[in-house]
């Protein structure tokens, strides 16, 4: 990992990654909790390990991922996608306000459609993506 990417997610993680994380680890924890949901859980905790330290990786879409992810996601949507949408929100504004938080921001509403749609996504490096350099 380059030292560009391991200060970025240094700075990510202090302004917002672990506040994020943590609201990922609390619906994963509630979704554990209601034994039916724990495939929701799963992608939780999956999404909250990128949203804590995402720079050099990315999310793609699973080539296996069918209508059942698509239900799931609309049950996710409903239920914790929405707020945890919400948090990448409000935490992008107070990052806009200052110039060195703008890519911070960004980042934030780059999350946003993860956190609405997690269910048939795999966390991967840029390398894996894009053939590695």
């Amino acid at each position: 990992m380059s030292l560009l990417k391991f200060l970025l997610n240094l700075l990510w993680l202090i302004f917002c990654g672990i506040w994020m994380a943590l609201a990922y680890t609390l619906a994963a924890l509630i979704c554990f909790v209601l034994i039916v949901t724990i495939p929701f859980g799963i992608a939780s905790l999956r999404i909250a390990g990128f949203v804590l330290w995402p720079f050099g990786r990315t999310t793609v879409e699973r080539p296996d991922a069918g209508a059942p992810s698509f239900i799931g996601n609309v049950i996710w949507v409903i239920f914790a996608g929405w707020w945890l949408a919400l948090g990448h929100l409000l935490t992008s504004i107070p990052l806009f306000l200052s110039i060195v938080g703008i890519p911070f921001g960004w980042a934030n509403l780059k999350l946003i459609p993860i956190s609405l749609m997690p269910l048939g996504r795999d966390v991967v490096t840029t390398d894996q993506k894009f053939g590695g350099r």
